[in-house]
């Protein structure tokens, strides 16, 4: 199937996505009073044979003989209707599948396929009707289909509010599908450059856009430029929430040297008087004491984080990591495995729980802590050439001092 034919807006934008799915309507429709029901079922199950072989050809055959018995039977017009409509044959398929809808109006694949199809052809109700399939279906394949087609439509008539709750849907449905990342990463990308427009046209010296700024630029690795526009932020808005952290977080990513440290303390400081203290201050705190050196602090300082929010994965990568350091192996352990649970895809969590594993013979988990640290880290390394060729940075990962092979 298709996201989308030419566009019906002016941002001439398509994408294909192939969503490929074996779809078979089950007999199981009633069929009318005196007909042979020996031989019906036996027309039925050589189509259901058909397809499950691939034979699209001898499937259709056997759901016409079908009909020949009982002109009205749901399962055959249902199949045909499929049939059809997986060769590309809409005009084909809708009037099997409306004569499917007679015979068994509860036919809920039936009506995912007759939307897509009035979308295709370009029917009035098609938005409607897709809208209607998509919330009843229960076929995760077919509804994602659905859901496809509805996000394209939105999409081609320039609604991007209304496709991306569609989009945000279809990739929890399916989220290793390629194509819906990509789309969705698309959608995403339009919204936020949308919205970017709009607040520089309402407010292009507000602290807001000298805040979206500053992100760019830690995107694209400026983080003295990230730096002075946070500044800009805060003397436009002194008690802008989250500000002093972000401003924190941006000095502390620049380096590793005493003045740089004091300098990022002392806007968590603000932080903290400003808005009061919470977890991912308490985490920063614990990086600046590790940086040092002093493990006794940063202890605290996690267990503070841990406090306020069990569930924080960098609390407990944290914790883990300075009772390591303080040579508590046994007790690391319990939150490494925590932070590893958190976040499977934080290569310092497994690095760390190796380590602490090693330390207590724990060979075994620690071998196998070792190789995912390890494939994890040749995956981040290829995602960051990827990065660079965007001219973007990932996410940095908080990580010690140390780090190399456990």
């Amino acid at each position: 199937m298709s996201i989308g034919r030419e566009p019906a807006s002016s941002r001439g934008k398509a994408f294909v996505l192939s969503l490929l799915l074996a779809f078979v309507f089950l007999p199981g429709a009633r069929a009318q009073t005196g007909s042979p029901q020996a031989a019906l079922k036996a027309d039925l199950e050589r189509g259901q044979a058909a397809l499950a072989a691939k034979d699209s050809a001898a499937a259709a055959a056997a759901f016409r003989d079908a009909l020949k018995i009982d002109p009205g039977n749901a399962a055959a017009h249902a199949n045909l209707g499929a049939i059809a409509f997986f060769q590309g044959d809409c005009g084909a398929a809708m009037p099997e599948l409306k004569s499917a809808l007679e015979g068994a109006p509860t036919l809920e694949n039936a009506k995912g396929l007759i939307a897509i199809c009035e979308k295709r052809m370009g029917a009035k109700n098609a938005a409607a009707d897709l809208e209607a399939a998509f919330a009843a279906m229960k076929d995760e394949p077919l509804r994602v289909q659905v859901g496809v087609e509805l996000a394209d439509l939105y999409y081609q008539s320039g609604d991007l509010d209304r496709t991306l709750p569609v989009v945000h849907e279809l990739v929890t449905l399916a989220p290793d599908n390629v194509d819906l990342l990509f789309f969705a990463q698309r959608i995403y990308s339009e919204m936020a450059d949308d919205t970017m427009n709009k607040l520089a046209l309402l407010a292009p010296d507000s602290a807001r856009m000298q805040q979206l700024i500053a992100e760019k630029l830690i995107n694209a690795g400026d983080l003295n430029g990230a730096i002075e526009h946070y500044r800009k932020a805060l003397a436009e808005d002194p008690r802008l929430p989250g500000m002093h952290f972000e401003l924190a977080e941006a000095i502390l990513e620049g380096g590793n040297d005493a003045a740089t440290q004091a300098a990022a303390r002392a806007e968590l400081e603000a932080a903290v008087k400003a808005e009061g203290d919470n977890p991912r201050i308490e985490c920063t705190y614990g990086r600046i004491a590790a940086l040092q050196g002093n493990f006794a602090d940063a202890l605290a300082h996690y267990r503070r984080a841990y406090a306020m929010d069990p569930a924080s994965g960098e609390a407990q990568l944290g914790l883990g990591t300075a009772l390591a350091e303080q040579d508590q192996p046994q007790q690391a352990v319990k939150y490494l495995r925590m932070a590893v649970a958190s976040d499977p895809m934080n290569a310092s969590a497994h690095y760390r729980l190796a380590r602490a594993c090693r330390a207590l013979n724990l060979d075994e988990e620690a071998r196998k802590q070792t190789g995912l640290y390890q494939e994890i880290r040749a995956a981040k390394d290829r995602t960051a050439q990827l990065y660079r060729q965007m001219n973007r940075r990932p996410e940095p990962e908080d990580e010690l001092p140390g780090e190399g092979q456990p």
